[in-house]
């Protein structure tokens, strides 16, 4: 075999459809676009039409409602608190939303910080922050720590 003879099998490779190239190619005048109207224009995007009947999109329910001005908190568990107090990234006897965002933990404050319970702790922690679950809270009570929430907005 030399590299002159190589050839791809018998019907593997087509060539590709010229429209709008002639009778003899059999797509040509109109390229198989029928006569007149919006989808023989180019430049054509109907894709969400019906035709006059109510369209998918509208005739699906609508469900729930969106709070404009919900407030969107920074979350962070419990576990990783422990692993930074180990770590000797915050002191254990005062943490703050700032030192939180100093140490690296969150990066922004968003509307507040807010504390869920996941992971384990093992010191007495004392926290202040935005919000928190009222298991984490649990949790830290039951490790001798103190979980103060500094506005109204207290557990779930």
């Amino acid at each position: 075999m030399k590299l002159h003879e190589l050839h791809d099998n018998e019907g593997a490779t087509k060539k590709r459809m010229r429209v709008g190239r002639g009778p003899g190619s059999g797509k040509g005048k109109m390229g198989g676009r029928g006569i007149k109207g919006q989808k023989a224009r180019s430049g054509v995007a109907i894709k969400g039409y019906e035709g006059g009947q109510m369209p998918l999109y509208q005739r699906l329910p609508k469900r729930g409602f969106n709070k404009p001005n919900r407030k969107k908190f920074a979350v962070i568990n419990l576990g990783l608190i422990q692993k930074f107090v180990e770590a000797g990234k915050l002191d254990a006897a005062n943490i703050t939303e700032d030192t939180l965002i100093s140490s690296g933990l969150v990066r922004r404050k968003l509307d507040g910080i807010r504390v869920l319970a996941k992971g384990d702790i093992s010191s007495g922690l004392t926290i202040s922050v935005t919000g928190a679950s009222k298991s984490a809270i649990d949790a830290v009570a039951k490790a001798g720590g103190t979980l103060t929430v500094t506005t109204a907005q207290a557990a779930e």
